[in-house]
């Protein structure tokens, strides 16, 4: 059964993993690979990632990503979006701060900030408006 908007936009808005999709070439399957994203119900959904990687390349060069979060339990239930990138803004404290804390208790958080900006290098936002939507509670099994 189909989630109501209301339903669809609650459950992205829950801090799951998402498995984000894009396009790598004619020739290719999506490059498909876990991340953290962050979506307010009615909003863009955005996602923090180098700014030089892979992914980023390609996401540029498509213009757009699907995400899909899913659960297993109490009902299996997934949502789907993909849209086109609105705009891509360099990493800030407050972003950064606000995805660690959305998947990491505090004492945690601030450990995870201090590795992102000195390990992964120079980092990005990339901001996408949910345009296609595909959503499904399937129900206990």
């Amino acid at each position: 059964m189909a989630l109501s908007i209301d339903e669809r936009e609650r459950f992205l808005a829950q801090p799951h993993v998402a498995a984000l999709s894009v396009a790598a070439g004619a020739d290719r399957g999506p490059l498909t690979v876990p991340i953290w994203y962050q979506y307010s119900p009615g909003g863009e959904a955005w996602i923090l990632t180098q700014s030089t990687g892979r992914k980023t390349g390609l996401i540029e060069a498509a213009g757009r990503f699907s995400l899909m979060v899913q659960r297993v339990e109490p009902t299996v239930r997934y949502v789907s979006v993909e849209g086109p990138v609105t705009r891509t803004v360099p990493m800030t404290d407050a972003l950064l701060a606000e995805l660690a804390h959305r998947y990491l208790p505090e004492e945690k958080a601030g450990p995870f900030m201090e590795i992102s900006k000195s390990e992964h290098g120079d980092q990005v936002v990339i901001f996408m408006r949910p345009e296609r939507w595909f959503s499904s509670d399937l129900g206990a099994f």
